[in-house]
């Protein structure tokens, strides 16, 4: 039984409601007219003056009926062949239409993720079923092209470490290099490297999930920016690099979790002091952006962003240079985008600009502003759930 059904296609189901509409529509016809033509028919007669009974009207009235079932019939085989003829062209059109988004369904069902379908042009549900699935097979797409990437940068970034680990344990082991202090921090420092590209995939991991426990709170921005400046500002001046506060002047407090703003600020203060050369600056300043919004900006004088890196500086491991990164001790590469989602967690948005390579870079950071209804007494719980 399952097997029968399965033979049926739309189109075949289509042609068969079809049929059963056309049949259904006949017989109807075919009473009415039978039950109500004759008594119309006759009515007419009587009125001309015509007896019930006389031969003429009895004979006009079996003409009618024959005349009226010839007729019917006819125009029922044609209607029909007719209405045939376009329901076999439109259940054809239609299931091909379904048949080809079937088919694509299954090439990405197998990963296929390039599989597209052409709009049918059989109205704008079909059009919008075209549409939503190609977006969908278009977000798969990417999808599968960024865990590829992950995959392969998780594999490059781990790859180093455990290289250099495996090397000094083997000299270690064959006596080309005694366990000294230098061996153990070199050690120590790649057991660093690799725990804290596993935090780094871990936050952003759950951030990006939703499952984050925010504890948002009021608080005030210049705090903020200074707590932030104040942690960087050592390894900038050895660098040759300064570190400045435009104090904020009426800006509302901003609706966060301290510790997780002040992780995404770190980040973005660190990334511009390690993209900027020396005798340069890096600017922390922050702004009314509108209503119940503020905006705090990382400015550096730095490298700049060329155009075309723009729109990926907040995908994992995106670097624009790889080999200077490297060489100058870059982070895991998913600093930006644990910061990304770290805001995005708290409802509010984060963008990157720069005139190009050499001109720096401004990182904006867009939060939800303070309400009344948010302030409570210093060290007591907002009760406020995440945004966004």
């Amino acid at each position: 039984m399952t097997g029968a059904r399965a033979a049926w296609g739309l189109g075949a189901r289509l042609l068969g409601a079809l049929a059963v509409v056309m049949a259904v529509g006949a017989a109807t016809a075919a009473l009415v007219a039978s039950a109500v033509g004759p008594g119309l028919f006759h009515e007419h007669m009587v009125s001309a003056g015509l007896g019930d009974h006389d031969s003429a009207v009895l004979h006009a009235e079996r003409a009618f009926r024959d005349a009226s079932a010839v007729s019917l019939g006819l125009a029922i085989g044609a209607a029909a062949v007719a209405s045939a003829a376009v329901s076999v062209v439109l259940a054809r059109r239609i299931g091909r239409s379904v048949a080809a988004v079937a088919s694509a369904a299954n090439r990405v069902g197998s990963g296929a993720y390039d599989s597209r379908v052409p709009a049918p042009g059989l109205g704008a549900e079909f059009d919008d079923l075209a549409h939503s699935f190609n977006t969908m097979a278009a977000r798969l797409q990417e999808s599968e092209r960024l865990r590829s990437r992950l995959l392969a940068d998780v594999a490059h970034e781990v790859r180093t470490p455990v290289a250099t680990i495996a090397g000094y344990l083997e000299a270690e082991e064959d006596g080309l290099r005694p366990m000294g202090k230098d061996t153990i921090a070199v050690l120590r420092d790649q057991a660093a490297r690799l725990t804290r590209l596993a935090e780094d995939l871990a936050a952003v991991t759950h951030a990006e999930a939703g499952d984050l426990d925010l504890d948002l709170r009021p608080e005030p921005v210049a705090p903020l920016l200074e707590t932030a400046a104040g942690a960087a500002r050592e390894r900038a001046a050895d660098a040759g690099i300064a570190v400045r506060v435009e104090q904020p002047a009426d800006v509302p407090s901003v609706l966060v979790d301290r510790h997780r703003i002040a992780q995404v600020i770190d980040n973005l203060v660190a990334n511009a002091v390690r993209h900027t050369p020396p005798g340069g600056a890096v600017t922390l300043a922050a702004r009314a952006a509108g209503p119940g919004l503020v905006d705090l900006t990382v400015t550096d004088t730095g490298e700049g962003i060329s155009a075309e890196h723009l729109p990926h500086i907040f995908e994992r491991f995106f670097r624009a240079d790889t080999a200077r990164d490297r060489t100058r001790g870059g982070g895991s590469g998913i600093g930006l985008a644990i910061s990304k989602a770290l805001v995005q967690a708290h409802g509010g948005t984060i963008a990157a600009a720069s005139a190009g390579r050499g001109h720096g870079a401004a990182f904006t950071v867009t939060l939800p502003a303070a309400r009344a209804q948010d302030r409570t007494p210093a060290g007591g719980p907002t009760g406020v759930q995440p945004r966004g």
